[in-house]
């Protein structure tokens, strides 16, 4: 899962970004409104945090540029306490939540980890695949009860599946959001992050559609091509 941090405090932004990272979260920064506009605008978040009191461009008229544009990724927006009017400014132009300054950093990442798995159509912090079970909360994975040894790569590729359980997800869609905007793409490997980790999870779950990409559900589930 990619996520954007929208925050002109460096010490904040910093904190955050190093708190999703632990998580297991792709991070990219921003640190005016410009900035996070544009990243918003050309690169595909699962969920975007952003601050309200930007530099060159506040953080409502980013949010409204989004919306105006057909952005739908969930925004968390970042207010100040006593600035009531911003949470009712932010939930009109298009937020999804709101946290209020000062916060604890796991309040950010758990309202994150709900708005992603609302997107995605899921009511719980648990997902179930068959035999796979997805820990969001804990950013951990189980197979028959038995816990996943996976690397960061293999928890982000099944994460982003299990997320997206029964819909067909292309090789780029997986690289936009397995990898940071820094980082030297390239979808090759997504076949091989795949091939690693149906030897960890069996190959029923993650089926191959040609020409298309893949596709996570479980056995015996409607709508199967063939690998």
């Amino acid at each position: 899962m990619r996520i954007l941090v929208v925050e002109d405090d460096a010490n904040l932004n910093r904190q955050l970004a190093d708190t999703l990272k632990e998580a297991g979260y792709v991070v990219d920064q921003a640190f005016d409104g410009e900035e996070g506009h544009y990243l918003g605008d050309s690169e595909p978040y699962d969920a975007i945090i952003l601050d309200i009191g930007l530099p060159e461009m506040d953080g409502i008229t980013v949010l409204e540029k989004w919306r105006a544009d057909g952005k739908r990724m969930p925004v968390l927006i970042l207010t100040a306490r006593d600035r009531w009017s911003d949470k009712v400014a932010g939930i009109d132009a298009g937020a999804d939540d709101y946290v209020t300054k000062p916060f604890h950093v796991e309040e950010v990442l758990a309202r994150i980890r709900a708005l992603i798995r609302r997107a995605a159509g899921h009511a719980t912090s648990e997902i179930v695949c068959g035999p796979v079970r997805l820990d969001t909360k804990g950013s951990k994975a189980t197979m028959n009860g038995v816990a996943l040894k996976l690397t960061s790569h293999e928890f982000r590729l099944l994460s982003y599946l299990m997320h997206h359980m029964g819909q067909v997800v292309s090789r780029t869609e997986l690289v936009e959001h397995m990898y940071d905007q820094d980082f030297d793409r390239d979808s090759n490997t997504i076949e091989v992050f795949v091939g690693r980790l149906r030897k960890k999870i069996g190959n029923d779950l993650i089926e191959t559609v040609r020409g298309l990409g893949y596709r996570m559900q479980a056995p015996g589930s409607a709508g199967k091509d063939v690998k």
